[in-house]
């Protein structure tokens, strides 16, 4: 399977060299597009100087960075991300952060999940195997919560919806109209994994451990988690009365 890992980053220069060597040491044959939104502190300078020292069995380069004039958030970035993928004939998408709270080391198992049929294998903190050592009880509980809350209202059964580490079938990419999708952060993730779903495409779910980031300040905000709820309502609701009418 052809792979692109989609790295959106801002001001993340502490972390993009680290992230960059482990992803290739993980899976030395997948491809890499950094979506950087114009970071003040050379993240796309430095991701280009050590993309180029890591190169396929032919020499070239595995690592390609796509500059956007602003910041323009999580969401657009992945879809930036998948529409290059799929001009570029790539069979497999991957999502995850470039703050290394997603283990490269992790990634083999997500790709085995869809080499073994998934549509989209899910890096999952809540399925046993799964972790969060470094969050408090409260954050986990909210976390746990606002999951269930969201399969509960969508009717599904995924467990950790929200989770940025993930991989996508190009195929089933190509049919759940991505391109629509507005929301950003956990409303895009959750958005897009009902979207599979709804599409008849199969989820698996892969535990892994989450772990805080340690260096840089993190992008997400009190908002971007009333925008998720406020969304899987609403989901939830039209979908009801949609079926209603049928």
């Amino acid at each position: 399977m052809r792979v692109l890992v989609v790295l959106p980053t801002y001001d993340e220069a502490a972390n993009i060299e680290e992230v960059l060597r482990r992803l290739h040491a993980a899976v030395p044959d997948a491809h890499v597009l950094v979506v950087d939104d114009s970071s003040p502190d050379g993240t796309a300078d430095l991701a280009e100087e050590i993309g180029a020292e890591l190169t396929d069995d032919d020499g070239d380069c595995l690592v390609e960075v796509m500059r956007r004039p602003s910041k323009s958030g999580l969401g657009s970035a992945y879809r930036e991300g998948f529409r290059h993928g799929l001009i570029n004939g790539f069979d497999v998408m991957v999502e995850m952060d470039s703050d290394l709270s997603h283990d490269p080391a992790a990634l083999p198992s997500l790709l085995e999940a869809v080499a073994d049929g998934a549509d989209l294998s899910i890096g999952s903190r809540y399925i046993p195997g799964g972790s969060i050592p470094d969050w408090s009880w409260h954050r986990r509980a909210l976390s746990r919560w606002g999951n269930r809350y969201a399969a509960f209202v969508l009717g599904n059964d995924v467990a950790d919806a929200t989770s940025g580490f993930r991989a996508y079938r190009s195929s089933a990419l190509a049919v759940v109209d991505f391109h629509t999708v507005r929301a950003d952060g956990y409303g895009f993730q959750i958005e897009m994994a009902y979207r599979v779903v709804s599409t008849g495409g199969t989820i698996r779910e892969v535990p892994i451990a989450f772990i805080d980031r340690v260096r840089g300040t993190s992008k997400m905000s009190g908002w971007i988690v009333v925008e998720a709820l406020v969304l899987v309502t609403w989901w939830g609701l039209r979908d009801r009365v949609l079926r209603i009418r049928r």
